[in-house]
């Protein structure tokens, strides 16, 4: 236990989700499940509340003992509900819910401390993805979009945005000048994972084919699916006539089952609910990414699981650090595939890229080493909150048009709905 929670510190923290947590789907959703898991384990009370409705998918949070709450957009009730639960902290979960319920939170409870989770730079996705469309490797022209002018809006009007990636730690502060006392770095928070125990795993000759995995509706993941399709596959499957790709993926769309073709050994496996049996009988991880932001939770499992793995630069961002990768590194569509090729071929390489994977987890993902300083920011932000605040001149700010501009906006849009009825 770290820090235990002192008498005078509200220890009732209110989660705002985009989404329900989704964890065996998407990344999002595991890194969700961990802020969960660190906040009971400092004997926090949990409520996760969200207006988006349950899927199949998430995971029940009552037999965890998540306090839950379904709430609605632009409606008065939340207000009602806040007030009575009086939470010490309030985490929202991405800018979206920042910009829906900032306002409400403020007016109900001033003293609340604010956390954006901002999972991932959704500006950062936005301009690589706009790059990618203009064929510009330069990235810079397209950084200060739209999304960005919300989602660092955002991020000033809460105590403490919290980054997944040290290059989006580094992109905030360099390039946008956001003072450090607004950002933490906080990334996946794995445990300790002994190297002995890969001997247990099925190895290199137990293992056939390739895999990839990732939510289809999230469009860095599509666009690699059809990246591989049409340029990365063909070449790999030239040397390798005999290999499968098999792809998995929740909410696999029409166009994706178009995808499937035995003869060519494109396979659109879809959702599984074994994820770790996938990887166990995969020889080799491709994930030709070609845009996007954060951390890939398919890499990381990709480690877990001890599947070496391709990847793009982007990929590889915020996990490797100054680590090998479990694999290769690879940009240009040749070198991916005979880097592949290689990986599959070679059980030198292969094992060593397995043991590779597991330094770079106990490196750069070790819970212990990220859970004490995350804590001890939340009570120096707790104790200190009128000083914090009173240095963040832009986000007080920002909050008092927002209050100005949101917050009517949203009656009005409350209004409309209440005539409706």
């Amino acid at each position: 236990m770290i820090n235990q929670n002192p008498d005078d510190m509200n220890n009732k923290v209110l989660i705002i989700g985009l989404l329900w947590p989704e964890p065996n789907a998407t990344a999002a959703g595991t890194r969700m499940m961990q802020l969960i898991r660190f906040f009971m384990e400092q004997d926090y009370q949990v409520t996760f509340a969200s207006a988006a409705l349950r899927s199949d998918l998430s995971v029940d949070l009552a037999e965890l003992s998540v306090l839950t709450k379904n709430i609605q957009l632009n409606h008065a009730g939340f207000d009602v509900f806040i007030r009575e639960l009086d939470p010490g902290i309030v985490i929202f979960d991405r800018f979206l819910t920042e910009e829906q319920y900032g306002w409400r939170v403020t007016e109900a409870c001033p003293m609340a401390v604010k956390i954006l989770d901002t999972e991932d730079l959704h500006f950062l996705r936005k301009a690589r993805e706009m790059a990618l469309d203009q064929n510009n490797q330069d990235i810079s022209p397209y950084l200060k979009n739209e999304t960005a002018i919300r989602e660092i809006a955002s991020m000033y009007r809460c105590d403490l945005s919290l980054v997944i990636s040290k290059f989006e730690e580094k992109l905030l502060l360099t390039d946008f000048n956001i003072h450090p006392a607004l950002v933490l770095y906080l990334p996946f928070l794995l445990e300790h994972q002994n190297p002995d125990d890969l001997a247990a795993l099925p190895r290199f000759e137990q293992r056939r084919h390739f895999m990839t995995m990732g939510n289809f509706k999230h469009q860095p993941n599509w666009d690699a699916v059809l990246n591989l399709k049409k340029e990365i596959w063909p070449l790999i499957r030239q040397k390798l006539p005999k290999a499968e790709l098999h792809v998995y993926g929740a909410y696999v769309s029409e166009a994706a089952r178009q995808l499937h073709n035995e003869k060519e050994g494109f396979m659109i496996k879809g959702w599984i609910a074994d994820k770790e049996q996938a990887y166990h009988n995969s020889r080799v991880f491709l994930a030709p990414l070609r845009f996007g932001a954060g951390l890939k939770g398919k890499l990381i499992d990709s480690m877990l699981y001890g599947t070496p793995s391709i990847s793009s630069s982007i990929g590889a961002e915020g996990i490797q650090g100054e680590m090998k990768w479990n694999g290769f590194v690879a940009d240009k569509i040749e070198d991916f595939a005979q880097c592949a090729i290689n990986l599959y071929e070679h059980k030198q390489v292969w094992d060593k890229a397995q043991l590779d994977g597991i330094k770079l987890l106990n490196t750069n993902f070790k819970r212990s080493a990220f859970e004490a300083g995350f804590q001890g920011r939340i009570s120096q932000i707790v104790h200190q909150l009128k000083e914090h605040r009173a240095q963040n001149f832009i986000g007080r700010m920002l909050a008092h048009h927002s209050l100005q501009s949101t917050k009517y906006l949203s009656k009005w849009i409350e209004a409309k709905n209440a005539n409706a009825q």
